[in-house]
């Protein structure tokens, strides 16, 4: 039975985790998956790297609007691919055998792993370990509904549909979420027809109603929308097609025939993979292990010592960036078991890499309505990226910048932008959260340049009715 100073699960943000500290301990790096996590191999890298190309591919119909014709001539979709994947899939294979044959003090297990308590494991193929100290950074996986036809050749997920040969005449995207939109803005790009279905009314649902709603009109201009309609199944007619069934209810039917369907329908903590139950981990309602401040597993509601979780497994971002922050914390309390350091999730924004662009930090409109003391404190901006002059250039029609503030502190509570580049445009507005930055100091102390369109972040923040100190800058 193989001991080890240190046990990860999960080669993503935990393959970070060895750092010069472990040189001349032993450690064990545990993964039954692709190595590298689904940020680089499925997630985060290769999808931007279709949805720039597809921005590009979308270029034409914007240009005509301001007197510029374009053609899209020819999309090279598996020379596209190729590219990714011929980066990717090295940038995976170099750090596994980095891992496995090049670093003397790393034992890497290429097999997944039930825990039997909560520092002993045994892999798949029946290898048990004990570690001093663990980690558990196992991540989250696509869900496929329970329908026939799940196991059909034309129904993908995330993981899989960035390799078929194509692109696809015709595509079906089941979803409402960030996976389904930028997934929908890839294709459609590329020049496929493109049906987005959502069970729900409503798009994006995690964000700001206001940009939700705008976000599916942008996207109803562009691609097909059916909002309303469940799953059934999907059935083979043969050729390579098939047909995805919904139902609306009160006898509604939607029935499409399409070339593939991508269920982008959210991802599951790995959880149920580990038999947590054994080691006596505590789990939230939505099934991530529950952790403290430090990022220490609880049992029984009190924290086990030298024993942490991070990533999508441990918390409800799933996003990469947190698992990173989450990492560092971990990193640093593996090595300084006398000097615990906590988590600070203040101002966790994230983006969309849709068409249009959504990003977002802080509350929404109405959770900040909700946890005032008094409503009437909340006050709202919304800012249209027409309204300034680079967005005159642009000829926007759909861009908007919506803030939430503290009337009587001039903080800022929400930051919410729907457009070009918004990724890019929420920047000062996470920092303006994160460092408790009054509105009236990041409005007026710096400048903003003309005429960027960080203009319409700046009128925007102008805009909030906030109580200005005497101080203030003019």
């Amino acid at each position: 039975m193989p001991h080890y100073d240190l046990a990860i699960i999960g080669s993503g943000s935990g393959n970070s985790l060895i750092t010069p500290f472990w040189d001349g301990k032993r450690v064990a790096l545990i993964d039954g998956g692709v190595f590298g996590g689904t940020c680089v191999n499925v997630g985060c890298i290769p999808t931007k790297m279709f949805a720039y190309p597809a921005g590009l591919a979308a270029v034409p119909a914007e240009a005509s609007r301001l007197g510029v014709e374009l053609t899209l001539d020819n999309v090279r979709w598996n020379a596209i691919r190729d590219r990714i994947f011929g980066r990717i899939d090295a940038i995976s294979e170099d750090g596994r055998r980095y891992r496995a044959e090049e670093l003397d003090n790393v034992d890497l297990y290429q097999e997944f792993v039930r825990f039997t308590g909560p520092r002993t494991m045994t892999t798949e193929s029946g290898t048990e370990i004990t570690a001093d100290q663990v980690v558990v950074a196992a991540g989250s996986r696509a869900v496929l509904p329970d329908v026939p036809g799940m196991d059909l050749p034309q129904v993908h997920t995330s993981d899989t549909v960035m390799r078929i040969d194509g692109p696809p005449r015709q595509v079906v995207v089941v979803g409402g979420g960030y996976i389904a939109a930028e997934f929908a803005a890839i294709f459609h790009g590329f020049g496929c027809e493109v049906v987005q279905v959502n069970r729900s009314e409503r798009l994006l649902r995690g964000n700001d109603e206001e940009i939700s709603r705008h976000f599916a009109g942008a996207a109803a201009r562009r691609w097909k929308l059916e909002l309303g309609f469940t799953l059934q199944a999907v059935e083979d007619i043969g050729d390579g097609r098939v047909t995805a069934v919904f139902d609306g209810g009160d006898g509604k039917q939607l029935r499409l025939e399409t070339d593939i369907v991508l269920m982008a329908t959210g991802r599951v903590p790995n959880t149920d993979r580990l038999d947590v139950a054994a080691a006596g981990f505590d789990l939230t309602a939505d099934k991530t292990l529950s952790v403290d401040a430090q990022l220490r597993i609880l049992s029984n509601g009190e924290p086990l010592e030298g024993v942490y979780a991070l990533g999508d497994i441990a918390n409800r971002y799933q996003l990469k960036h947190v698992a990173n922050r989450e990492a560092r914390v971990v990193a640093h309390n593996l090595e300084h078991r006398d000097r615990l350091r906590s988590i600070d999730y203040t101002g966790v924004p994230f983006a969309v890499f849709s068409n249009p662009q959504v990003a977002a930090v802080g509350l929404t409109e109405e959770e900040a309505r909700q946890e005032a003391a008094d409503a009437t404190d909340i006050v709202v901006a919304v800012q249209e990226y027409g309204s300034t002059a680079y967005g005159w250039a642009m000829e926007d029609s759909e861009g908007i910048v919506k803030l939430i503030a503290e009337k009587s502190s001039g903080r800022l509570l929400g930051a919410h932008i729907l457009g070009h580049e918004a990724s890019i445009l929420i920047q000062p507005l996470v920092q303006a959260i994160a460092l408790s930055t009054p509105v009236a100091t990041l409005a007026r102390g710096p400048y903003w340049i003309h005429p960027a369109l960080t203009e319409v972040v700046e009128n925007a923040l102008l805009a909030l009715d906030v109580d200005l100190p005497e101080n203030a800058p003019l």
